[in-house]
């Protein structure tokens, strides 16, 4: 079971790669994914205990120089949250839709996590920058009331960086529409 996740985001590919291999030398982390994403940059999310996170985070941080796009640590993460960065979810009702759209990656993965801890709504997708100009989004279901809940707590969640973009909720999607959110 991952208990925490940490991630930093570079618009450096070649600078992400160098801090990725950083990271894993100074923690006991899994990496979970370090690849380059959309537009040219580098992405790497690790896991662990939360010590470990936080020393791998501090270590990558400090060698980033002025690569660093943006970084974040997230010490107990929602149960919900990985499948839905993997697409795996599976949703069967069609319910109310809300969408946060973010500049960034970590971002949109903090925004999530925060939105799926504020209220009784179902994480669909969390679409991270490849194919998207670097931008990143979340879509969730609920009822028209959690999905109000979910929206304002993503969305305060990043009110301090300047990250968040937009967010819209659609109180009664079209079915084919909602298909294509899976």
């Amino acid at each position: 079971m991952i208990i925490a996740i940490g991630l930093l985001e570079f618009n450096s590919i070649s600078q992400g790669i160098k801090v990725a291999d950083i990271m894993k030398k100074a923690a006991d982390i899994e990496i979970i994914m370090a690849q380059p994403t959309c537009p040219g940059k580098y992405t790497v999310l690790i896991s662990g205990s939360v010590s470990s996170v936080n020393a791998s985070v501090k270590s990558g941080v400090a060698e980033s120089g002025p690569f660093l796009v943006d970084h974040m640590v997230i010490p107990r993460i929602h149960h919900q949250l990985l499948s839905a960065m993997n697409g795996t979810t599976e949703i069967g009702d069609v319910n109310a839709v809300g969408v946060l759209e973010y500049f960034s990656v970590a971002s949109a993965i903090f925004g999530a996590d925060a939105a799926v801890k504020a209220a009784e709504i179902n994480l669909m997708q969390v679409r991270l920058a490849t194919g998207l100009g670097g931008k990143a989004y979340v879509t969730f279901s609920g009822d028209v009331g959690a999905v109000e809940q979910a929206l304002e707590a993503g969305a305060a969640a990043n009110e301090d960086n300047g990250m968040l973009y937009n967010k819209i909720m659609i109180s009664s999607p079209d079915k084919d529409l909602f298909k294509t959110l899976l």
